[in-house]
């Protein structure tokens, strides 16, 4: 009865701190804000995450898995970093897993934890055609089923539980009037994904609040920083009224600055996430902001959620997804934000 007390007095604090930071600007409605890089990103893609058993800290008859599409970079390390101190606080085994972006794998994954016996299982949907059969099993196995960071438009149809993150396509709303208000025209919303849904949404959700004209393009990988940066350069070679760029993720501001100097070009820069380098740009002024998820909670409040439902028949959300955010990181608050980046758990 004592850990179980313990896991509710878990689940109010981190409720509180949804609510309570969920935008981190306290001047402005809840805006924008899921994937960053501290230092300089790899020149060839990352394997994907191998899976990684937490050891518990206390007697537990539960394992629980947290499946994503996920890399080892920045934006992710974080979400792992929780899954790791959630599965310390209930004293259970969670096994994490992140695909790269492969769809295949990530589905393969599932399927091993519903063939473990798996007590909860919680995955991302940046590609919910690609890993919809093994979501589906999921349910049909009888094992709760959470989704996180991506997946706000489908996790209901699957069946699962209850959705942990942000509605992107808000959060791209948010990112548009901050780009009203900075006097920009025409942004480029530029991509780091190609099949990701979530990425198009916040790229969309520009378009619907932003007074200019918006150009949405795939600009490369994040594993190829220089494809990035010169095909950014060459977009605004080919338009000179271009005159700022929303980077969907954290690494792409930095891409975008980059290939504005090359360019020749000042330009009004917003971005999505956190990273060190993002936040030294926004203290120095070369970026205008940046939208924050807290991806922190995405992977803490699943782990706290799955066994809450397994040991006590909890459920939470009322059929409505739990924000995380949106909120933005800007000049006003980057410095308390940064120091919390260095500790690795923003």
């Amino acid at each position: 009865m004592r850990k179980l007390w313990k896991l509710f007095a878990l689940l109010l604090a981190f409720t509180l701190v949804v609510a309570a930071c969920g935008n981190d600007d306290d001047t402005s409605e809840p805006a924008p804000s899921e994937p960053t890089e501290a230092a300089a990103p790899a020149t060839e893609a990352p394997a994907p995450t191998e899976a990684v058993e937490v050891d518990p800290t206390d007697g537990c008859d539960h394992t629980y898995h947290v499946i994503t599409h996920g890399d080892s970079g920045t934006f992710w390390s974080v979400v792992e970093v929780a899954v790791r101190a959630a599965a310390a606080a209930i004293g259970c085994d969670v096994v994490y897993f992140g695909s790269n972006n492969d769809a295949l794998r990530q589905a393969q994954e599932i399927e091993a934890a519903i063939a473990a016996g798996s007590s909860g299982i919680a995955i991302s949907l940046a590609d919910p055609a690609g890993v919809q059969s093994a979501a589906e099993a999921v349910v049909a196995a009888g094992i709760p089923l959470y989704t996180l960071n991506s997946g706000v438009n489908n996790y209901k149809d699957l069946g699962a539980t209850t959705h942990i993150g942000q509605t992107e396509t808000v959060a791209g709303n948010g990112a548009g009037e901050r780009f009203n208000a900075l006097g920009a025209t025409h942004v480029l919303c530029a991509r780091q994904e190609q099949t990701n849904v979530a990425l198009e949404e916040r790229c969309n959700g520009l378009a619907e609040t932003f007074g200019g004209q918006v150009t949405s393009e795939f600009v490369g990988l994040d594993a190829t920083p220089d494809e990035q940066q010169n095909t950014i350069a060459a977009i605004l070679q080919g338009d000179e009224s271009i005159d700022g760029v929303l980077g969907v993720g954290p690494n792409l501001p930095l891409r975008a600055l980059a290939a504005g100097e090359q360019a020749g070009r000042d330009l009004i820069i917003g971005g999505f996430d956190l990273s060190s380098d993002l936040i030294d740009q926004i203290e120095q002024g070369n970026v205008a902001f940046t939208v924050d998820q807290q991806q922190y909670l995405q992977g803490y409040l699943p782990v706290i959620l799955m066994h809450l439902q397994a040991t006590n028949l909890n459920t939470a959300g009322g059929g409505l997804p739990i924000l995380t955010g949106p909120g933005f990181v800007d000049t006003a608050n980057a410095a308390d934000v940064k120091a919390l980046v260095s500790e690795g758990t923003r």
